[in-house]
């Protein structure tokens, strides 16, 4: 069956792991070539998510890059273009999460994290509007974590996610007249290795008990998240650019008794 993605070129930050490798897979499976960026200091295997990719019926380019780094950010899209010729697709989705209480964070400890989670997605959404024609488009991940709600320990995380969205907003003011949309999703608690990390995030526990607050009755998946992604991404949402889309089981709208 024909879609829209087949043959098409999705670069997606992040995609080692988590909401970002269900995407890469769920893309493949509708014919897309997946750019994947590798972080050296990522503890995720990639060849994991390269072998599901080919797997669906995809293909995968594994790039050796950190987003704190323009030239590396430059060199992803590079190798996409001399690879396929094009770039159809972008999705920012890199992040890392810090806990780190406001009377104790250091300049160092605020700006590491704002080089990844804030500055690493305008270095991809940047290079995207350099290299995406009419018809394109990108999506940035966000977070309740500063989308809707505050985080206490973590407001350089909360600051960047935030932030996001207003650099979504701006940058499909601007890109919409060459036909290009641009939006983000704000994931809720969706259980990916990164929400399990106990130290910096809820953990396991935390995520259990947090579960039991949602509307829903439980925490997201990745690929939940991943198909809303999907969406922004297709035709579907060809009227929908510079909008933000909460992916929470009902969380933000809920006021317990």
């Amino acid at each position: 069956m024909y879609s829209e993605f087949a043959d098409s070129v999705a670069v997606v930050t992040g995609a080692a792991s988590g909401i970002g490798a269900a995407l890469a897979v769920q893309l493949a499976e509708h014919g897309a070539n997946i750019v994947i960026p590798v972080f050296a200091g990522d503890p995720h295997d990639p060849s994991t998510v390269v072998a599901a990719v080919e797997a669906a019926g995809g293909h995968a380019l594994t790039v050796t890059a950190d987003v704190r780094r323009t030239e590396d950010v430059d060199a992803v899209f590079r190798a996409a273009l001399d690879r396929w010729g094009r770039v159809d697709h972008v999705v920012a989705g890199a992040g890392v999460l810090r806990r780190q209480p406001l009377d104790t964070m250091t300049d160092d400890d605020w700006n590491d994290l704002l080089q990844v989670d804030l500055h690493g997605v305008m270095r991809t959404l940047r290079a995207g509007a350099r290299h995406l024609g009419a018809g394109g488009s990108m999506v940035a991940v966000s977070s309740i974590a500063g989308g809707v709600y505050g985080w206490a320990a973590h407001s350089h995380y909360a600051a960047c996610k935030a932030a996001v969205i207003g650099l979504v907003r701006s940058a499909a003011a601007e890109l919409a007249p060459r036909g290009i949309r641009v939006n983000t999703i704000i994931p809720g608690l969706i259980e990916t290795p990164q929400s399990m990390d106990a130290q910096n995030s809820l953990g396991p526990a935390g995520l259990d008990a947090a579960g039991e607050r949602i509307p829903w009755g439980r925490v997201g998946q990745a690929d939940e998240a991943a198909a809303v992604i999907r969406f922004l991404l297709s035709r579907e949402a060809r009227y929908v650019t510079g909008h933000e889309l909460v992916v929470d089981g009902g969380l933000t709208i809920f006021m317990a008794d």
